[in-house]
């Protein structure tokens, strides 16, 4: 199946299985890596991306689910040089370990804090009619989809705190 892609800005072309998940489109066809596959059940949020602006698992969804969408991942994001302002947080606060979850963690605290700015409420956000100050509790819940096996989860809501603020 033909599907178009546009990834990291970019315009792309995939040839493949109607069955082949979005993260294996984009790790053994675009080659982009830096997403992974931790899982594969979408319980741990190692492949999370954003697609549209929004956060996913990539690998419960099919590529060819979101032909002309706009894909990002963690390579879109920030180069080396140029890292973004929650690549930054992340490295500056010590908010990876072995660094498996890293890309994850940053897609989806990016894509977290617009969610959040554009005053959606989580679980234990109490007042539903004003924007959610990111609160520990409040960063921690929205960021419960994401798993770090070793257990940099202050370091991380550190990033994302400074970030947000």
């Amino acid at each position: 199946m033909k599907t178009t892609l546009k990834v990291n800005g970019e315009e792309r072309e995939l040839e493949a299985d109607s069955r082949v998940s979005l993260l294996d489109a984009l790790r053994n066809h675009f080659r982009l890596t830096g997403s992974k596959k931790g899982c594969d059940h979408g319980q741990c949020g190692a492949c999370t991306v954003m697609v549209n602006g929004r956060r996913i698992n990539s690998c419960l969804t099919l590529a060819c689910m979101h032909d002309g969408d706009e894909i990002t991942t963690i390579e879109g994001l920030g180069t080396p040089g140029s890292l973004s302002p929650m690549q930054d947080a992340f490295v500056r606060h010590d908010g990876y370990q072995c660094g498996y979850c890293t890309p994850g963690q940053i897609c989806s605290a990016t894509a977290m804090l617009e969610e959040a700015k554009a005053g959606w409420p989580s679980v234990v956000t109490e007042d539903l009619e004003s924007r959610p100050d990111l609160t520990d509790e409040e960063i921690s819940e929205r960021m419960s989809g994401n798993l770090c096996r070793c257990a940099a989860y202050p370091n991380i809501v550190d990033a994302i705190r400074e970030v947000a603020e």
